[in-house]
């Protein structure tokens, strides 16, 4: 018993060090752990190179000391502009559920009032309060919609970093 609770330990130790071992791309816009991004090897990144002036979606395949090895370019950290990060940053996500609260609110609110009158009243005329109310919740999730964060701009003194963990 003691010989298979050790074996499952050491086991343990392995797959636990193994799973620790990922090498990454860090963006840090701060020391705040919110302001920092990741990016893995076979993670696809959208960025802008100093040598293009638009952005491109390439997939990383590996990572070196200097390098970021991609499918069909081999970057710098120091050579990227920019890196698109809509669908990569976890702020996004807040502001995308904020955005879908209110115009979801509005547009149950006018819902419900269209049908309460139409059942109670049996006339199409809907309360002017609940217009204007549900018509600023949907404003408001309109205006949402163009405050989320969209791209990295490497000009931070943190900036973009290459992360090794596995020390071969």
């Amino acid at each position: 018993m003691k010989i298979a609770l050790a074996a499952l330990l050491f086991l343990s130790l392995i797959f636990g060090a193994q799973a620790q071992s990922k090498d990454f791309i860090l963006l840090k816009r701060g020391s705040n752990q919110k302001n920092q991004i990741r990016f893995y090897p076979g993670e696809d990144i959208t960025y802008k190179s100093k040598k293009l002036d638009y952005f491109v979606t390439d997939q990383i395949v590996s990572l070196d000391k200097d390098f970021i090895y991609l499918t069909e370019n081999i970057l710098s950290p120091a050579d990227i502009e920019e890196v698109g990060i809509r669908q990569k940053d976890p702020r996004n996500r807040t502001m995308r559920n904020l955005t879908a609260l209110f115009l979801g609110t509005g547009g149950i609110l006018l819902s419900v009032e269209t049908v309460n009158t139409l059942i109670k009243e049996d006339d199409d005329s809907i309360d002017s309060g609940v217009v204007i109310t549900s018509g600023i919740l949907i404003g408001t999730g309109l205006a949402l919609l163009p405050l989320r964060y969209k791209t990295f701009k490497n000009t931070t003194g943190y900036g973009i970093q290459i992360i090794l963990k596995n020390l071969d």
